[in-house]
């Protein structure tokens, strides 16, 4: 049986104009694991609002950081799976969850060269419903629908890999290495509260006050991303050796009015800024390669706010992107599988 691996990361719109903007935000936001309301109600925020008002605004946006070679977030996960393809001896294919390079091409990509058994890599370390758990659906559907003949094996969130976390604290150390910071932010994307409760195993265990995220042994660990996030964070502080009061959570990329996780990665750097840090380093872990929310939002927007309210040197840390370290991770991901796989067949 010939195994392939497939890497699913976010997608991108096919070109900065408005045109090709909205017709990506409609996939995306008529998601029912984005947006995750009624149809009818989904359907009237999208597509009676945001996608008569949004799109302009967006494309503006994309043209700020898009590459001659095109969207940076298409780019840096095609260098990456060509960095994993040289690292396995089995195909490697790429796809997005929205947008023109869908995951049923990728499959079938996959089921051309022969692959009957497919491992799924969502370029996501921590889980969440938007992200992660709408890839593995899609899959199912697809699936079921065209490749019956297909075994498909998922990957957990990885946030916790001893592996990843030294190549996220290598990447950000080497970018500290001769910067005098006084604090660095984690800022990780945001979701609504109302999510991190969907994926709630527990059936309520969450009080979303952030103090369950600490506790030892909680099965609702495994789908909270919150939980997720912020043990991110406390790993890479721990092998850098960060001292408490230097480095926090965030979380950014809010949308609507109902509440989002906390603390909000905006507010803070006005907050801070404002209360004298003049130097001030963020590093966006919830994502692997550079896109609209880090190239823009962050490193735009977010420098703005600071140099605003008194800030003086902002700097982001780049995505782990292409790096060979990382593209190992996934490797060592994909060959533990491979590997236990095989052991069960002999």
């Amino acid at each position: 049986m010939q195994k392939g691996i497939l890497l699913v990361n976010l997608g991108s719109p096919d070109s900065p104009k408005p045109k090709d903007v909205k017709k990506y935000l409609g996939e995306f936001l008529m998601d029912e694991r984005v947006i995750d309301v009624p149809l009818w109600a989904r359907t009237l925020l999208v597509k009676g609002i945001i996608l008569n008002t949004r799109p302009k605004a967006s494309a503006k946006a994309y043209q700020k950081i898009w590459w001659e070679e095109g969207s940076p977030l298409i780019v840096l996960s095609e260098r990456l799976q060509e960095k994993v393809q040289e690292k396995l001896d089995y195909p490697v294919a790429l796809a997005m969850r929205y947008g023109s390079m869908t995951i049923k091409n990728g499959l079938q990509e996959l089921v051309d060269k022969g692959c009957t058994e497919i491992k799924t890599v969502p370029l996501y370390p921590q889980f969440a419903m938007a992200t992660t758990e709408t890839i593995d659906v899609k899959v199912d559907e697809l699936v079921a629908e065209h490749f019956p003949q297909v075994k498909i094996t998922r990957t957990p969130a990885f946030y916790n890999r001893q592996d990843y976390i030294n190549v996220l604290s290598k990447s950000i150390a080497e970018s500290l290495e001769s910067l005098d910071y006084e604090h660095i932010l984690f800022s990780y994307h945001g979701v609504p509260e109302r999510h991190i409760r969907k994926s709630d195993i527990t059936n309520g265990n969450c009080k979303m006050d952030g103090r369950c995220c600490f506790k030892k042994g909680s099965k609702q660990h495994e789908f909270c991303y919150r939980h997720q996030c912020e043990i991110t964070t406390v790993n890479v502080a721990k092998k850098l050796g960060l001292k408490n009061g230097t480095y926090s959570t965030t979380f950014q990329s809010r949308l609507g009015f109902d509440p989002w996780l906390q603390p909000y990665t905006d507010r803070t750097i006005e907050r801070m800024g404002k209360a004298g840090i003049k130097k001030m380093a963020i590093v966006t872990p919830a994502f692997v390669s550079d896109c609209l929310e880090t190239l823009e939002e962050i490193a735009m927007e977010g420098e703005e706010i600071f140099h605003e309210v008194g800030g003086k040197e902002f700097t982001v840390i780049p995505c782990l992107n292409e790096r060979d370290d990382f593209a190992q991770v996934i490797a060592n991901m994909a060959n533990e599988w491979a590997t236990a796989e095989t052991s069960a067949t002999v």
